[in-house]
Order: C-alpha cells, then structure tokens, then sequence
C-alpha cells in the first residue's frame, strides 16, 4: 500500500523528475503530469500542447479525474515553468511572454483547479514562483510577469473563500537559481556551490 499520493505537474522536467523519484523512493504513489510520459511514475498525463489554455486546462482536468475517481491525493506539487530573458525592447518579448505564460500561469492556474477537486482536507498545495519577481525584472519582462502572477494567485489561495478543501496549505517556492542542467549549461562559468540542489527542493 502506498505511503501517500501526490501529483506533480511538470514531473519530466528536471525538477519534477526529481520530485517523482523522492516520493517513489519513499513509497508514495506519484502521477506525474507534462508534456511527455515520465518512465518512473507510477502514472501519466500527457498534457497535448496547444495555444488554447481551455483546451489545455479541459484536457488535463478530465484525464486526472479518469486516473483518480474517487481518491483523493496528499499533495499537489506544480514545479512546471522555464526562464527567458528579454527587456521590454526584446524582439523576442512578445514570444517570451506567451512561453512563460503557458509555462507557468497555466499550469499553476490548473493545478490550483485540481486541487479544489482531488486534494484531501489538511493537503498541501504547491506553485513554483521566483525570488526575482519580488522586484521588478528589467531584463527578463516575460518572466517576472509570469512568476509575479504565480505569486499573487498563491496569496489568493491561502485566503478564505479561495475553494480550496478545508485546512490544505497553499505555499510557493521561491528560488534563485536551481542546479539544473540546463542552468549549468548557459551559465557554466558560475559558482554552482551557491545554486540549490534539486534534491533539497523535493525533500
């Protein structure tokens, strides 16, 4: 019998991967929802992409509610999202902020969704923002919006009223930078030792 059961959405990326790999370890059941099928979950949503947010957010919430019935889960864990730069000048701001939109408002606005569905009273629900998006983020617009959004929408959560089940906790993490592949690859002249290690995050 599992320990417990959790969702993670955005669990093929580099944190979600290891955030499914410590729950598996400790026996819980894990479903993990993205883009492509994590071999090492003990389910998958395939999310289809699409520049629609209904038609994403229609899919996703159908397919957890096929997967889960009646069971509630423990924890739901939203660690989907990415980084782009870019000032308000950028030829590229216009396509940065779609990407960082659906990279991360969609995802946390539908697994805040699901969690008013399949989470159990006293669950924990939890959205990635970004210390950055505490301030204002000149030189990367796209991203700070998005995270800025992510953080306003987990203070909504934690309020009254907000349909979340009775006595879950709606938190965010806040990071600088995570030790990820991808973040040693474009910054590879960094102090790594000062990054956070994605164990440390899933545990």
């Amino acid at each position: 019998m599992a320990a417990g059961r959790v969702l993670v959405y955005g669990g093929r990326g580099a944190l979600g991967s290891q955030c499914v790999q410590y729950f598996k370890s400790k026996n819980w059941w894990v479903a993990s929802i993205d883009l492509a099928e994590n071999a090492d979950a003990s389910a998958n949503v395939v999310v289809r992409a699409t520049d629609s947010f209904p038609e994403q957010a229609e899919q996703v919430t159908a397919e957890v509610g096929k997967l889960l019935g009646e069971e509630k889960v423990d924890a739901i864990l939203c660690v989907a999202g990415g980084w782009a730069g870019g000032s308000a000048k950028a030829k590229s701001l216009y396509k940065n902020c779609d990407l960082m939109w659906k990279q991360s408002v969609w995802t946390s606005t539908i697994s805040s969704h699901l969690a008013t569905k399949h989470l159990k009273e006293g669950g924990l629900l939890t959205l990635t923002g970004a210390q950055a998006a505490l301030s204002g983020t000149p030189g990367m617009i796209a991203y700070g919006m998005a995270k800025g959004a992510v953080h306003q929408l987990c203070q909504s959560l934690a309020g009254a009223s907000s349909g979340l089940p009775s006595g879950c906790a709606a938190v965010a993490i806040l990071p600088v930078t995570l030790d990820t592949p991808a973040n040693r690859k474009s910054m590879p002249d960094a102090d790594f030792s000062s990054w956070t290690p994605l164990e440390f995050i899933a545990q």
